[in-house]
């Protein structure tokens, strides 16, 4: 599966932003899908997951309360709706894909396929 994410830009501190990952191929239904970030200097780390069907969610502590992931698997996309942004949001937003195996949705590891990145960037 090939996965493109979108939707960042230059927010002021307290704005919301939607992000998209759309995928190719007809068996997106299948993957789990992800959403990770990088800031400058740093490691990439976990930012939100989904089940096959949007039934589960996970979300990391620094997000939690202020984002939503989805997905539309009609659409072949998936969202992550951010509000209440940070400075420390500012990043590279990554998309990723995983068939279930053992194993964590929250390490970088777990996933298949990665979309190049989306920037965020949250100024005061």
């Amino acid at each position: 599966v090939q996965l493109q994410a979108s939707g960042g830009g230059l927010v002021q501190v307290g704005g919301s932003l939607r992000l998209s990952c759309a995928a190719s191929g007809p068996t997106f239904s299948r993957y789990y899908l992800g959403w990770f970030r990088q800031a400058p200097g740093k490691e990439r780390e976990f930012v939100a997951a989904i089940d096959w069907n949007g039934g589960t969610t996970y979300y990391a502590d620094s997000v939690k309360g202020r984002s939503t992931i989805s997905r539309d698997n009609a659409k072949v996309t998936m969202y992550l709706q951010m509000s209440s942004l940070k400075p420390e949001d500012t990043a590279v937003y990554y998309c990723a894909a995983a068939t279930f195996k053992s194993g964590s949705v929250y390490y970088t590891s777990w996933y298949d396929y990665w979309g190049q990145g989306t920037l965020v960037t949250v100024s005061s």
